[in-house]
C-alpha cells in the first residue's frame, strides 16, 4: 500500500508537528524542573513542580502517540517500511520506548513532584524534593534529537531480511544480463 502524494504530505505534516510539539513540551518540562530545583524562592519551586505535572504528562503522551501513529502510517505507506531500513526501525524503537516511559516512569515521577510542590506551597519544609526528574529532562530531548537526525540523514541502509540481498536491483539486473 502506497500513500498518494497529497495524503503522504498531510500525514508527514502531522508527524512533524507532533514531534515538534513533543520536543517543545520536553523543553518546557526541563525549564520548569530546573527552575524548581535551582530557585531559592519556595513559592516559585512549588508552582514549577505543580505546573510540570500539568503541562507534561498528557500533552506529551498525546504528542508521542500522534507521532507514533503518523510514523507508522508513513512507514507502511512509503518505500521505507517499518523495519526495512535501520534508521526507521531505530526511530520506531525510540518512540515506543519513550512513549512507554512517559506513562510508566515519568507520570508517577511528576505526580510525586506535584505532591511535593503542594506540600511546599502549604509550608511543609520537611518534605524531600524529587531527585528522579533530572534524568528524563536531559535524556528525552537527546533521544528526540537523535530521531530527528536519523530522519534527515537516513544512515545504515537496509536491514537484512530473509531472501533479500543487499545488492541494489539495478546491479542484479545488469549482472544477470551479462
Amino acid at each position: 500500500m502506497r500513500l498518494g502524494t497529497r495524503t503522504r504530505k498531510v500525514v508527514l505534516v502531522g508527524h512533524v508537528v507532533s514531534v515538534s510539539a513533543w520536543i517543545g513540551i520536553d523543553l518546557a518540562l526541563g525549564v520548569l524542573v530546573l527552575t524548581a530545583m535551582i530557585t531559592d524562592d519556595t513559592a516559585t519551586a512549588a508552582t514549577a513542580f505543580q505546573a510540570a505535572h500539568l503541562i507534561a504528562v498528557w500533552p506529551m503522551l498525546t504528542a508521542s502517540l500522534l507521532s507514533l501513529a503518523t510514523g507508522v502510517i508513513l512507514g507502511l505507506g512509503s518505500k521505507y517500511g517499518l523495519i526495512r531500513y535501520w534508521w526507521v526501525a531505530a526511530k520506531l524503537t525510540i518512540n515506543l520506548a519513550m512513549t512507554t516511559l512517559i506513562y510508566f516512569s515519568l507520570r508517577p515521577g511528576l505526580y510525586e513532584a506535584a505532591e511535593y510542590g503542594r506540600r511546599l506551597a502549604a509550608g511543609d519544609t520537611a518534605a524531600q524534593p524529587p531527585d528522579q526528574l533530572l534524568y528524563p529532562i536531559f535524556v528525552a530531548p537527546s533521544l528526540l534529537l537523535v530521531a530527528v537526525v536519523l530522519s534527515i540523514f537516513k544512515p545504515w541502509g537496509r536491514t537484512s531480511r530473509r531472501g533479500d540481498t543487499a545488492e541494489p536491483r539495478r546491479y542484479l539486473r545488469r549482472r544477470r544480463a551479462v
